[in-house]
């Protein structure tokens, strides 16, 4: 306790020795007013109130200022200071700003919003380019908070989140800063480069909020705010939103500001709905108070999500430029419920000032070195949102928290308790040793059971050792898997040694080896959750195995930005499975189970391929053409670029097989994306080609196999990389092949537009496929679907219709997607 009084009155001494002008803001109410912009006039230098209505605004010389306090709201306050003395305190009361409609005329047939917003939408443009390039110092804080937490989720121990949560299992379980220097290039280009990072309760952490995540610009048509949002400016507003004139004010420049209350035609479109203000005859954005819940902005945990805008003219530049940003969240998932608020902060802004896209790269955000080190003495100097009592508190707290938390008695206790063996861990326990790194253990999963018809029933049990070694996430591990079948009496056992040699090209090499009873394709098109419903309750054994002895050596690494390398080598012994069990629970009359021959289904007893020994080589690149990337001291994190497509090529190669007919070589390659068509939804594609040398007779499991369905069931997220009508191994091949998808999830776009259907929040989903091989005549399946069924927050049902048609139509099918597995 006194290590914490005696840090909260460090803290409180740096802040009155490092701040310049501080002060509090109230309304006439004697209420703090939080969010409160303080400029110093005809700059963009500035600060903003905390919660508590705090400000402090840092500035060095001694000389006469004048201060604008801006809020929503309220009127702008100016305030003309000599500073002759430093710290110099001045506090601010704001009164309530009179927005009034007597100027404006309103009648029943013509509403003043629409030709407002009218004239907003059709300077958007204009008004967007007016800013080709900018460079600003930019300044954010994350807390994430939670109110009642309960003591276990799924059966598993909540804790109390690193020290996060109290007595009433509440509190701060998130709180970062950082500070960094942008780069902005129109139309998307942005760069940061952190200077200073800050994670209560971790003193090397690094902050994962930066600019380039609260980059909402409302001049673009579409906002990304988990869905692409439609702006209340956009091109199209007036299909989405209605208008409404709640009054008008002056701003201290004499600017007319119109007040327009923003209002969604449909309740589940993606849109906003609040106030956007904007200026007379300039027609720009002069604030922004919009909200969204998160069925409109696709994140189901979200309940609401508030995001407040605040710009400032600059008369040298006619340039209304955005000096903060708040998002307010609250959320509710998993009986867990909170709320929080990521504040944002840009200044000191440089506009039009010469930047060209040489100078921007790949890599979008940086850290100087050491930015994670930084004292409480430069961060009271150069934070220009002050902390609450509750932030100074928690960062105290955690702290000092981390202090023994990292202490070995500590960790040494903490691991005595854990590593007691109690009755539940009968199905999975956990040794660990904290102070040295690293940990041991088995685990038994409770869906581990499953039924074939080659091993019935069977069992899987899990070992594991990891040991951790460093912050570049090096680590070393070794696991085992075995797996025991009731009905053919064996046990099988697969093992596999991986070391991690760091975070940034993130290589990997990987020893692995054992006995398995694997199906034909390697891509496992059917699981064996599903296979064990559709075995015992329909009588259809779709799953075809056989045995694999191997050893296998495999590395990976990506080598060059974008670019991934994969090698591996493997020796491999194969051998013919039998069916050993017809248990059915319902027994269909004239229904029998099928062979374990992919070949041919009536062949019992009788093997597909001879057993043979082979040794298989392949090397495998995947480019991520035009990859964005972080780079963090001690990590490198990629970024996905919808606009680009993601490619893969690989070489295969089996040789020294026992049979010579069964070596052969294979190329193939891969294309695939998916990317948002503004408004309109997601497109996916997958295309995929190979071609087969010198394998006429090749062993069956070699072949080219496509992902088929046959048990009107999946698990899939989306249908890119299956057909769902087609047999699991009719179509697969040891020549050449092309197999293409493509998938259109309107999200929304469609039905949210029909009356009462919008209602359901349902989405209309559109597929094509296909599949074509000199053996097999060119195969088609197409789709439509309706996506995003349930109730509240439990989206896990989609439903599609496919009709399949090969030289004419073939069949159709209902297919039941559960997006919960």
């Amino acid at each position: 306790m006194n290590r914490k009084l005696l840090s909260l009155f460090f803290i409180a001494i740096s802040t009155l020795v490092s701040a310049q002008i501080v002060g509090t803001i109230t309304n006439k109410k004697n209420e703090p007013l939080p969010f409160v912009n303080i400029l110093i006039e005809n700059t963009y230098k500035g600060t903003t109130s905390n919660n508590d209505g705090y400000y402090e605004l840092n500035i060095s010389e001694k000389k006469t200022y004048t201060i604008v306090y801006t809020y929503l709201g309220y009127k702008t306050v100016k305030k003309k200071i000599a500073i002759d003395k430093f710290p110099y305190t001045i506090d601010i009361t704001l009164e309530e700003e009179s927005v009034s409609l007597g100027e404006v005329t309103v009648n029943s047939e013509v509403n003043p919003a629409n030709a407002i917003m009218r004239k907003a939408i059709a300077m958007r443009k204009e008004n967007l380019e007016k800013i080709n390039s900018f460079k600003a110092d930019f300044y954010s804080r994350g807390l994430i908070k939670i109110k009642d937490a309960p003591e276990k989720i799924l059966g598993q121990d909540v804790g109390d989140l690193g020290g996060g949560l109290d007595s009433t299992r509440s509190g701060i379980i998130y709180l970062s800063e950082t500070i960094s220097k942008i780069q902005f290039l129109r139309p998307n280009k942005l760069k940061e480069k952190i200077t200073a990072s800050k994670v209560s309760g971790n003193s090397t952490g690094f902050s994962f909020n930066n600019a380039i995540d609260v980059d909402y610009n409302f001049y673009n048509n579409t906002i990304e705010f988990g869905n692409e949002i439609i702006s209340p400016i956009a091109n199209n507003a007036f299909g989405y939103y209605r208008y409404k004139l709640e009054g008008v004010f002056y701003d201290d420049r004499g600017n007319l500001i119109n007040k327009i209350n923003v209002i969604p035609k449909r309740e589940n479109d993606p849109i906003f709905s609040g106030n956007i203000y904007i200026v007379e005859d300039q027609w720009s954005i002069y604030a922004i108070e919009l909200d969204i819940t998160g069925v409109q902005a696709r994140i189901p945990a979200a309940d609401i999500l508030s995001i407040k805008q605040t710009f400032s003219y600059s008369e040298t530049n006619d340039i209304w430029a955005k000096i903060s940003q708040s998002l307010d969240f609250k959320y509710k998932f998993l009986g867990i419920k909170g709320d929080g608020r990521f504040t944002a902060v840009y200044s000191n802004y440089e506009f039009n000032s010469g930047l060209t896209r040489k100078d921007f790269g790949r890599e979008i955000v940086a850290f100087e070195n050491e930015a994670n080190k930084k004292d409480s003495l430069f961060w009271n100097t150069i934070r220009p949102v002050p902390l609450t009592l509750e932030e100074r508190t928690d960062y105290v707290k955690k702290d000092s928290i981390q202090i023994v938390k990292e202490s070995k008695p500590y960790l040494d206790s903490i691991d005595r308790v854990n590593n007691k063996f109690k009755l539940s861990s009968i199905l999975g326990y956990t040794y660990q040793n904290s102070h040295k790194n690293y940990s041991f253990g088995f685990d038994i999963p409770v869906l581990g059971v499953n039924f074939n018809t080659v091993q019935g029933y069977n069992a899987k049990a899990n070992l594991f050792f990891t040991k951790n070694y460093d912050d570049f996430k090096r680590f070393f591990r070794a696991s085992a898997n075995l797996q025991y079948g009731f009905s053919d009496d064996r046990l099988r056992a697969t093992g596999a040694l991986t070391y991690k040699f760091n975070n940034t090209s993130r290589a990997f090499l990987t020893l692995s080896g054992g006995v398995s009873a694997v199906q034909f394709s390697p891509s496992e098109p059917i699981t064996p959750f599903i296979n064990s419903i559709s075995t015992l309750f329909f009588e259809d054994n779709y799953m075809k195995l056989y045995d694999k002895s191997f050893l296998q050596l495999n590395y990976s690494e990506e080598l060059l930005n974008g670019f991934r390398f994969y090698a591996g080598l493997s020796y491999e012994r194969r051998s013919p499975l039998f069916n050993t069990t017809d248990q059915v629970f319902t027994n269909e009359e004239n229904d029998v189970y099928t062979s374990n021959n992919p070949l041919d289904e009536t062949a019992y007893g009788v093997a597909p391929f001879e057993t043979h020994n082979i040794v298989k080589a392949n090397v495998t690149a995947r480019i991520n053409f035009a990859q964005e990337y972080l780079s963090y001291p001690d990590s490198k994190f990629n970024v996905g670029n919808d606009k680009y497509p993601t490619l893969v090529l690989s070489y295969e190669k089996g040789f020294g097989a026992t049979n010579s007919d069964y070596n052969f070589d294979q190329i193939k390659a891969r294309l695939y994306q998916s990317f948002n068509i503004a408004d309109k939804g997601r497109f996916r594609y997958n295309l995929r080609a190979g071609k087969f040398f010198n394998a006429d007779d090749i062993a069956f499991m070699d072949y080219q196999h496509f992902n088929g369905n046959q048990t009107h069931v999946s698990t899939e997220g989306n249908y890119t990389n299956v057909f769902n009508n087609l047999p699991y191994y009719a179509a697969s091949t040891n020549d050449a092949y092309l197999e293409a998808h493509v998938e259109h999830d309107f999200n929304g776009f469609l039905l949210g537009k029909l009356p009462l259907l919008n209602k359901l929040n349902f989405n209309l989903v559109f597929g094509a496929h296909l599949l074509a091989t000199p053996d097999f005549k060119p195969y088609q399946e197409y789709t439509i679907g309706i996506d995003n069924i349930g109730w509240g927050k439990w989206r896990f049902l989609r439903v599609d219709y496919i009709r399949s048609y090969q030289s004419g139509f073939q069949s159709d099918a209902i297919l039941f997607g559960l997006k919960f597995f």
